[in-house]
């Protein structure tokens, strides 16, 4: 199942909680180890890098789709030489 689900953190000593898919928050989770960090931290980064007035639950499936975007193309997504989208949508 693929449904939203509300997970609970502490960052910097403040529970606050976050809504996602479980394919995104399964991906969190890999994306973590790989770093080497804890869940937690990951997403205080995330939060801590985030825009103001930016939801966190959106902030973090960015996070993802960038990190995975990273991985398929070999190289930051802010740092192709193309600059046309990667998904392009047709009918």
């Amino acid at each position: 199942m693929n449904g939203v689900r509300k997970y609970s953190v502490s960052l910097s000593g403040h529970r606050t909680s976050f809504s996602l898919e479980t394919a995104f928050f399964t991906e969190l989770q890999a994306i973590a180890a790989r770093r080497g960090q804890s869940l937690a931290a990951l997403v205080g980064d995330v939060d801590a890098t985030r825009g103001e007035g930016e939801n966190l639950s959106s902030a973090l499936r960015v996070f993802v789709l960038r990190d995975a975007l990273e991985r398929v193309e070999g190289a930051p997504a802010g740092s192709r030489a193309d600059p046309s989208p990667v998904l392009r949508v047709t009918d």
